[in-house]
């Protein structure tokens, strides 16, 4: 079959290191190409060549052949590529504009509009006509990432590559998503999927390549991939993509966060009741849902973040102002938050390492060289190297900003650290190796806490020792999390195990 594009022993070179060694794949229509393996392998330079970018300043040799503008792109966070200004329907008719331009003056506002109502169809976004008419940050990511998705077809792109599209979803919306990029194969647009989700990658994959440090270490046809794996990181990262085991945790102590009546609006709208959750030292909550529940808004009002909300917080007993504004620095350094998209919490300008170290020193008064000692002993039991963290954020993969990201947190020294979807967009062992880490911290640090947001029931079932279940921003379910997992009560709860245990 004819390839609709191709890369031939692409080498992308930044600062003499190669991030991209000798790569070649072949993109047929119809058919879907996943490019796997951990952060900083390589995976997402190599499917942004077929759109002609490539980091600023890199060196590139090799041979990159793609259709002329017609290769779409769907990014981890898509609502960073969509105009907050503008509502979805004069986005998508800019485009469409451009595709009825031979059609007589008369015909060609209709006709932009079905192209625009078949666009949306085929990305599988529910509903278009009440979609067209918000803007960006109405929809959720699920239903950006859509929204982006029509943009490229709306293009008449023969490729889409689609970056991590499952990141921080739970599993019914991943299935949608599976089902969603089947339906644009089925249209004979090739689809490069660059994702850590191997459950994803399975169902959906029909040529598989496994990268490791820019290199393609292992690739073929994913029924033959799966089952026997003939390199030996390959079989790694399967092997690292089974259940996480529960690790030794200690017992809670003292209670720390105390949260009553605790009531979120976005606008007008009210989106999160949570009328009493309380959080002890040395206890991990996970706080479970589906995408859209409410469990992002809970973590941004624990940390300040979210300031249209009523009720009351308590840290130590004593009251925590709404908006992180008017908390005091101790305040600050108590309850700290780790993002789901840790790229966009960096300054693109300042080295990773200085902006780590600033942590210290503006909320604990280190002095400059403690706190830059102490923030590459930190990165370093992370996994990252002082040459990685004096680079700029451009310079690191979206795991190794993640892990960053995490170090940054904890050398605030906090009492509570809030971590949103953080291991969602790691690759199988990365992700272990992170869970690993916070469980050793809740170890080390006794007076420390974890609210982990999470759409991943085995990576609550791994850490938490208590679980709140939200559903339409109310709290159906709540306790012990051998219980809430093994006997649940709600119906919602059972039916998100359910779920979760269906692996496509």
């Amino acid at each position: 079959m004819n390839a609709v594009a191709e890369i031939r022993d692409l080498r992308v070179e930044v600062d003499g290191r190669a991030i991209v060694d000798g790569v070649s794949l072949r993109v047929t229509a119809g058919k879907v190409t996943a490019l796997v393996g951990a952060s900083g392998s390589g995976k997402t330079t190599t499917g942004l060549a077929l759109l002609g970018e490539y980091p600023a300043g890199a060196r590139v040799t090799g041979e990159v052949r793609a259709p002329d503008g017609l290769v779409g792109y769907v990014p981890q966070h898509p609502g960073a590529v969509l105009n907050p200004a503008r509502r979805v329907g004069a986005l998508l008719r800019d485009i469409a504009r451009t595709r009825v331009r031979a059609l007589p003056r008369p015909e060609r506002r209709a006709a932009a509009h079905q192209r625009v109502l078949r666009a949306l169809s085929l990305a599988q976004l529910p509903d278009p006509e009440a979609v067209l008419r918000r803007y960006p940050h109405q929809l959720s990511g699920g239903q950006q990432q859509r929204v982006v998705l029509a943009q490229a077809l709306l293009l008449g792109a023969r490729v889409v590559v689609a970056d991590e599209p499952t990141t921080g979803q739970d599993a019914l919306t991943k299935r949608r998503v599976v089902e969603q990029l089947a339906a644009v194969a089925r249209q004979g647009i090739a689809v490069v999927l660059l994702s850590h989700d191997l459950d994803v990658v399975r169902a959906l994959a029909d040529e598989v390549l496994v990268l490791r440090d820019g290199r393609v270490v292992e690739s073929g046809p994913v029924d033959r991939l799966w089952p026997a794996p003939r390199h030996p990181w390959t079989a790694e990262l399967l092997a690292a993509d089974g259940p996480a085991e529960r690790t030794g945790l200690p017992d809670a102590g003292e209670e720390v966060l105390r949260v009553r009546g605790l009531t979120a609006r976005h606008g007008r709208t009210t989106v999160l009741r949570t009328p009493a959750l309380a959080l002890r030292a040395g206890e991990c909550l996970a706080v479970v849902g589906r995408s859209g529940s409410g469990k992002t808004t809970l973590a941004r009002c624990l940390a300040g973040l979210h300031r249209g909300h009523d009720g009351e917080l308590l840290l130590d007993g004593a009251p925590l102002p709404h908006s992180l504004r008017d908390r005091t620095r101790a305040q600050l350094a108590a309850v700290q938050y780790v993002f789901q998209d840790a790229r966009a919490a960096f300054d693109e300008h300042r080295p990773v390492l200085a902006q780590v170290a600033r942590t210290a020193v503006r909320l604990r008064g280190a002095a400059e060289a403690d706190a830059l000692a102490e923030a590459v002993a930190t990165m370093t039991g992370l996994g990252l190297t002082e040459r990685q963290v004096r680079r700029g954020p451009a310079r690191l993969s979206g795991g190794e900003l993640q892990r960053a990201a995490l170090g940054r947190a904890l050398l605030a020294r906090p009492r509570v650290l809030i971590c949103d979807e953080i291991t969602s967009g790691l690759d199988t062992v990365t992700r272990r190796g992170i869970l690993d880490t916070l469980a050793g911290l809740l170890r080390e640090r006794r007076d420390l806490s974890l609210v982990l947001i999470t759409h991943d029931l085995g990576t609550a079932a791994a850490l938490a020792a208590r679980i709140a279940v939200l559903d339409g921003g109310e709290v159906v379910e709540e306790g012990p999390a051998q219980r809430v997992l093994g006997s649940p009560e709600h119906p919602f709860t059972v039916s998100l195990l359910k779920t979760a245990l269906h692996r496509f």
